[in-house]
């Protein structure tokens, strides 16, 4: 199957995001399954639906241009699967009006690029999540990854520690707004301290490329309780490095096929593609099936309180990793996800 993208052609971190995707639709796509792929591009990924030997594929994007390569792109392959093309603003259209009869309800939504478009702001978090819900089928799963907004906002907050540290010199209400590595660069638009809930704005440059990608942070907290709004259960958030650790056994041989220069013999990920790849995260969330055992328990936060929903996703975190990074079983007809199993019984989370 040729349809998609060269990855020898790609720099460093293009090539790892196609690896963490490839491993992502592995683990969770299964035969003659439907899948909605949101913010799905220009059809990159096409190789990947192919091998994975879906059914059925409805693919939403807000640009004429790449539903158009999408199509084009699928069309090229000979129809490895049904599909449907919509040109569609996930975070703002009504999904399930759109798409009556092109194929809903689905077993996967995805969304493998641009979920941190949704989070600047609330409403646009909460429509995207609101459709992910309305388009599942009970016991579906909505997975994908987006920039590791507890990472970034750690080492943002070393560097301000750091520079104060130091004693540099800052003005009153400033704090350094840079966060720099070997690979990357990554500038906040505005220097503050606290973390807001949504629009938070960065700017993203790697080594090679020319000019720089603008962001928003995705706030975790955030993401789980609007999902739960929109009846989806947290399964799972866990940074790319731990997901890859997590499942070394399975995907080393496979990181091999986008650059030889990621692993160390025994397949663990050198210096620079563990910076590389840390900045990443991976989440899953699913539609609770009446009819099966129940879902994982999404962890309650208190509404309206960011700051007790911060601390609380931190202790959430520390415990993880204390525990020893639990394993939750993920009933999709496919082999385990792993990550951390979270079911909170403390009355202080509800």
């Amino acid at each position: 199957m040729g349809g998609g993208i060269n990855t020898s052609l790609l720099p460093v971190h293009q090539r790892l995001h196609e690896f963490a995707k490839t491993a992502l639709i592995k683990i969770f796509a299964f035969p003659y399954a439907k899948v909605c792929d949101l913010y799905c591009g220009s059809g990159g990924d096409t190789d990947k639906w192919y091998d994975a030997q879906i059914g059925h594929y409805i693919g939403i994007d807000t640009s004429s241009s790449g539903i158009s390569e999408a199509r084009e792109m699928w069309e090229s392959q000979t129809k490895p699967y049904t599909a449907e093309f919509c040109e569609l603003d996930p975070s703002v259209d009504n999904l399930e009006l759109h798409l009556q009869d092109k194929g809903i309800p689905v077993d996967i939504v995805c969304c493998l690029q641009h979920l941190q478009l949704c989070f600047e702001t609330e409403d646009r978090a909460r429509t995207l999540l609101r459709n992910v819900s309305s388009l599942l089928k009970p016991g579906g799963y909505f997975f994908g990854f987006t920039a590791d907004s507890s990472t970034i906002w750690t080492k943002y907050q070393k560097n301000v520690e750091a520079s104060h540290n130091k004693g540099i010199g800052l003005k009153p209400n400033m704090v350094p707004n840079c966060i720099r590595s070997e690979n990357y660069v990554i500038t906040f638009d505005v220097e503050e301290e606290k973390f807001p809930l949504f629009g938070k704005k960065y700017h993203l440059k790697f080594g090679n490329d020319i000019s720089s990608e603008t962001h928003s942070l995705v706030h975790f907290p955030s993401l789980i309780r609007l999902a739960r709004e929109a009846g989806l259960e947290y399964v799972e958030i866990q940074n790319l490095t731990e997901f890859y650790d997590d499942n070394r056994a399975i995907l080393a041989g496979m990181v091999y096929g986008y650059g030889a220069n990621f692993v160390d013999p025994r397949g663990k990920l050198l210096a620079r593609s563990f910076d590389a790849l840390g900045l990443y995260a991976t989440f899953v969330f699913q539609k609770p099936d009446p009819d099966n055992v129940p879902p994982i328990a999404t962890p309650l936060f208190q509404d309206g309180n960011p700051m007790q929903e911060d601390q609380e996703w931190m202790t959430m975190t520390h415990l993880t990793e204390l525990d020893g990074q639990c394993t939750c079983d993920v009933d999709l007809n496919v082999v385990l996800c792993h990550g951390f199993a979270l079911n909170i019984d403390d009355p202080t989370l509800g």
